[in-house]
């Protein structure tokens, strides 16, 4: 039997429960006429890899599918009785199609939890072991649904006993007004001339009276239970709403800021903030509902007053408690979207997004509240956490351009939030350096600030949020060291931390996590468990020895590493950055084996044929790749490393289909068909350039190792290809060169030959003459 057909034969509670799952952002009408389908194609079909990206393009064609079939059983509910489902169907599609098309894995696992929900109450209510797979989810989500519905329960009971107690007060000051009469009409009879008659009628009002103050001693007792309960409801109600704002704020939504904080690091984010506003609007309504019934009490209370003898008057406090809970819930929902880049460059254009989870809830857009952006510094930040406040000076630590705006509200994501789309930062205050500090240690924070009023103007507040730790540089070669500040500060900041505070020392496997979410995020490929030792060597200096050995801040990124001029961070920087740009095919096809040192290289390339080869990062080139073969004679030569200006000039792989010597990719995979797919493709029939020019090509030749195919070039010079350009190095590095090779494909550019023979005679390096037309074009005109 499907899930969803034992899901409708529940009892009355559970099912109560399962209708609470399915709120706006899934109408349960949807998982009602497309059962079957959504169990098959988000339960069934596919288990969820979100690193995979086949997985992702999956889900983002589930959604469309989903979209096309709500819209499908809309156009064909034509009776009139189900009118309003057929409008429930074609607005959920429209909602999906507006919500989701931007994250379609937030609707994936929306719907998976829902689902396990269900799967849950099922098996709970039979006890069977079902045959469906099982879920990964997270039962805190199902918990969170199934309290909330709890509660409103209860809100709904109160504000029905509310409701009884008005009534029964409004009784009673009707009776008590008639006693009151009566009494009135005691004393004007007493004060008449007595008589037989007059005294027969004080006797009979008297009666009345004493009957009547017994039906309102009896209405006082009840009147006092009534108010006694009604307050020790509203005070377990604000106790339940209390916990569970606890856990959706403290655990739920510090969750997700922790994940888009890891994030910056390269971790897979799949945000629930949708989810998470829906929670908080929820706790919202019930604290604003709750909130009302405490003044509607304390004004009967008012109306009325009843003497209760050691009951002490809980009200007030319970009044001032859950205004502090609603204030509470509103600046913790006050939150960054969209952070702002951690590595902030002076003078260029950044964007940041703010939102107001329970904005929509309070109306709050009815007035809609500005929002200014400051930059501040870490002691700045330390202040404002400690006092709420900046100081008495309040300066910011930087100047920021179009630093203000005004939120708006989305009605069809139900969003109020303010996008900055154009905020430049136009100067910093750097404070001063101490010791070893440089200007990328310093951390600033974005302050985003706002105030507004809820309740017509009864509540006043005023709320801030800080942004992730920010790294300003004025130029691109601090960009290097900033990412480290921000990479150290992302993977490793604790919660509820001193501003910015962060560990000196960390174990080498958290380092070792963190930079293979670097390079996957960057590249494509995570790093494997032969790379990470190989990082772990290189950054303890060859001390390393186990997986929970401490790393420091100092080895990270400030004391160059051994007989080098450079960081172990500025290293493997570089390295991520060149496989992005180039190299980001092969590495992702595992051809580069990229981290092996070159003694492993030697030793690997020795035990094969003749023409193998390899790619290794070099240690010693900031960004650097060589290409390392082994010859007839058994012996390993490496090629002088290629770096990003070099492949901005001819790919790897069209170098490496240029050198004739290189047959096979190690093991023994022939070069051809490990980058074939990467060649630049070649025309026989150059066309000419608009100027009437043919267009010359590059052709990667090392000199002294000429196969077959290759040209060789006597003006080319011949460079002493076994003198190494590091004296360190026990392998011969091999020089390559373009001059020679610039015209052996192309007819028509001779006399520009001539010319570069005379270039590369006075020793100018053609690596750096990336336009070669240009150069071709100057010498013949």
């Amino acid at each position: 039997m499907a899930l969803w057909a034992k899901a409708q034969q529940l009892p009355p509670e559970s099912l109560q429960q399962i209708r609470a799952i399915y709120g706006e952002h899934f109408p349960i009408e949807v998982r009602h006429y497309l059962a079957q389908w959504i169990e098959d194609k988000f339960w069934s079909d596919i288990e969820p890899v979100p690193e995979n990206p086949q997985h992702e393009q999956y889900v983002a064609g589930l959604l469309n599918s989903l979209v096309q079939e709500i819209e499908n059983k809309a156009a064909v509910v034509t009776d009139t009785e189900f009118f309003l489902t057929k409008l429930k169907l074609a607005e959920a599609a429209k909602t999906f199609r507006q919500r989701y098309s931007g994250n379609p894995m937030q609707l994936f696992n929306y719907v998976r939890q829902c689902l396990a929900t269900e799967m849950r109450l099922v098996q709970a209510a039979s006890g069977e072991v079902t045959g469906f797979p099982s879920l990964v989810t997270n039962g805190s989500s199902a918990e969170v649904i199934h309290k909330l519905e709890i509660i409103k329960t209860r809100t709904r009971d109160t504000a029905e006993d509310l409701r009884r107690l008005e009534q029964e007060q409004e009784a009673f000051a009707i009776q008590y007004h008639e006693c009151t009469k009566l009494s009135a009409h005691i004393q004007q009879l007493s004060a008449q001339q007595s008589s037989p008659q007059t005294t027969a009628a004080i006797q009979k009002i008297t009666h009345q009276k004493e009957l009547l103050e017994q039906v309102l001693q009896q209405k006082v007792a009840g009147l006092v239970q009534l108010r006694l309960t009604l307050v020790d409801k509203l005070k377990e109600t604000f106790q339940m709403i209390n916990t569970l704002q606890g856990h959706v704020l403290d655990e739920e939504l510090i969750r997700w800021k922790r994940e888009q904080q890891l994030a910056g690091n390269g971790a897979i984010f799949n945000s629930n903030l949708d989810t998470i506003q829906e929670w908080c609007e929820s706790l919202a309504e019930l604290i604003w509902s709750n909130r009302q019934q405490i003044k509607e009490v304390e004004l009967l209370k008012k109306k009325l007053s009843l003497a209760t003898p050691g009951v002490p008057d809980v009200l007030p406090q319970l009044l001032t408690e859950i205004t502090q809970l609603l204030s509470s819930l509103v600046t913790s929902t006050f939150i960054i979207e969209k952070q702002p880049p951690q590595v902030m460059k002076t003078n260029t254009r950044f964007t940041a997004t703010v939102r107001l989870l329970v904005g929509g809830k309070l109306n709050v857009h009815m007035t809609p509240p500005q929002v200014k952006v400051t930059i501040i510094s870490e002691s700045q930040a330390n202040i404002l956490l400690k006092n709420d406040k900046l100081g008495k000076s309040g300066e910011a630590s930087g100047e920021i351009l179009n630093n203000t705006g005004t939120m708006e509200y989305q009605q069809a994501t139900r969003q109020l939030s303010v996008s900055f789309r154009n905020m430049q930062l136009k100067k910093i205050k750097r404070a001063e350096k101490k010791g070893t500090e440089s200007v990328m240690d310093e951390k600033f924070s974005l302050l985003f600030q706002s105030q507004f009023s809820v309740g017509g103007g009864e509540l006043m507040f005023q709320v801030w949020t800080l942004s992730l730790p920010v790294v300003v540089i004025v130029h691109g070669n601090q960009e290097p060291h900033a990412w480290a500040t921000v990479t150290w500060d992302n993977a490793f900041s604790e919660p509820g931390r001193v501003p910015f505070a962060v560990p000196d020392k960390v174990p080498w496997s958290n380092v070792a996590e963190t930079l293979s979410l670097k390079f996957r995020a960057a590249t494509g490929r995570p790093l494997t468990e032969e790379n990470i030792r190989f990082l772990a060597e290189k950054a303890f200096r060859g001390n390393y020895s186990e997986p929970n050995q401490m790393l420091s801040w100092a080895q990270f990124c400030k004391e160059p590493l051994s007989e080098r001029n450079f960081t172990f961070w500025e290293w493997f920087y570089a390295v991520m950055k060149l496989t992005r740009e180039h190299l980001r095919g092969p590495w992702v096809d595992g051809a580069i084996l990229g981290f092996i040192r070159k003694k492993q290289t030697e030793e690997m390339l020795q035990s094969r044929p003749s023409g193998t080869f390899l790619l290794r990062f070099s240690d010693s080139e900031l960004g650097g790749v060589t290409i390392a073969w082994v010859s007839d004679s058994s012996e390993v030569f490496m090629l002088q490393p290629f770096t990003s200006k070099d492949f901005a000039i001819r790919s790897l792989a069209d170098r490496i289909a240029d050198l004739s010597h290189l047959l096979n990719l190690y093991p023994d995979i022939p070069k051809d068909i490990a980058f074939n797919k990467y060649y630049t493709p070649f025309q026989d029939n150059q066309p000419t350039a608009n100027n009437g020019y043919v267009k010359p090509l590059l052709v990667t030749h090392v000199p002294g190792w000429s196969g077959p195919g290759v040209v060789s070039y006597p003006n080319t010079p011949q460079h002493p290809f076994l003198q190494s350009p590091d004296p360190s190095r026990d392998t011969p590095s091999v020089a390559s060169s373009y001059a020679g090779s610039v015209a052996t494909t192309m007819t028509g550019a001779g006399q520009g030959m001539d010319y570069l023979d005379q270039l590369d005679d006075c020793n100018i390096d053609l690596n750096g003459l990336v336009n070669l037309s240009e150069l071709m074009q100057g010498y013949r005109q």
